[in-house]
């Protein structure tokens, strides 16, 4: 474990050393965040706010897993290559929403592919790799759940997509998908060295470290956002821990915060189409319900954080 908390820690330097240059970059660069007019009307002034910040993450857990996982460790290395690429799809996309100006962004196929194209390969190696076996970790049991190599393919591609989103839904406040990613990420390193997988858990722990750095620069007012590269990344990062771990079952529960926040869209979204316009939040994600109540942003990100802790603590006890 050792080496996870030393992982966590350089990566926490490293994202805090990075953070002063990478924002006057991205000024300079001019990629600052455009906001929807449908929002709330006190998110205006956070227009112009540097964006794509979520580069900061990934660079500095990229570097701190390279420096602390075993070398050439195939575990490390699928792990990078999904948490790369799921950050490059959201760069692609926050860079032609944001530089290029178009404000459709990348197309929702060509996003869809590459995600499913990153799970695929994850879940492969997964379902392949020696010293890993296709069966899930039953919540607050000890059991094991043997399945198919086919319904653990779909499982995985379907966690991997589901949690990069969840987690992209949940970023709208400022401090709230990093706070609530770095909780989520501690938990999982510790769940992942429990099961005896040292390199999964340098990683998640590199991620957590980087999340706390990047969160110094994003707590409210932000000075940057992470954007869509983040976002997705960190989605596919705590995802690609589960798969590898066989905690598909156990990450819901560890991301119960990213669950709420995408349940409420849903749920918004489900409803005003079967009643014709009427609503069960006054604006979803709930968290811009809250805002809408007038509840202060530090307020609900605060208390989200405190929610995310709580589920971490449940996810634990569930392993």
């Amino acid at each position: 474990m050792n080496a996870s908390i030393l992982a966590g820690i350089v990566s926490l330097g490293i994202a805090l050393a990075m953070g002063p240059a990478t924002i006057a970059l991205l000024r300079r660069l001019r990629a600052g965040q455009t906001i929807r007019k449908e929002g709330p009307e006190r998110h205006l002034s956070k227009a112009g706010t540097p964006t794509m910040g979520g580069v900061i993450i990934v660079a500095a857990a990229t570097v701190a897993t390279l420096l602390f996982a075993t070398p050439r460790s195939s575990e490390a290395g699928y792990l990078l290559l999904t948490f790369l690429g799921f950050a490059l799809v959201g760069l692609g996309d926050d860079f032609i929403k944001v530089v290029l100006k178009r404000s459709l962004g990348l197309r929702a196929r060509y996003k869809l592919i590459g995600q499913l194209v990153l799970g695929l390969l994850l879940s492969l190696y997964a379902v392949n790799a020696a010293g890993l076996e296709p069966r899930l970790i039953v919540p607050f049991s000890s059991a094991l759940w043997p399945v198919s190599p086919a319904l653990f393919l779909l499982l995985s591609i379907l966690a991997l997509i589901g949690s990069a989103n969840a987690v992209n839904i949940t970023d709208g406040l400022d401090g709230l998908a990093a706070g609530s990613s770095a909780i989520a990420a501690a938990v999982m390193s510790v769940v992942a060295y429990g099961l005896g997988h040292v390199d999964a858990s340098i990683f998640a722990a590199a991620v957590a470290g980087a999340c706390l750095g990047f969160a110094w620069f994003n707590a409210h007012p932000a000075q940057v956002i992470m954007g869509d590269t983040g976002a997705l990344a960190l989605g596919g990062a705590l995802a690609g821990v589960a798969v590898l771990t066989g905690t598909h079952l156990i990450l819901p529960i560890v991301g119960g915060l990213f669950v709420i926040e995408t349940l409420s869209v849903m749920l918004q979204v489900s409803y005003f189409r079967l009643t014709k316009g009427k609503r069960i939040f006054r604006m979803s994600p709930i968290h811009h319900h809250f805002e809408l109540s007038g509840w202060a942003e530090p307020q609900i990100v605060t208390r989200f954080w405190l929610i995310a802790l709580v589920m971490g603590i449940v996810g634990l006890l569930a392993v």
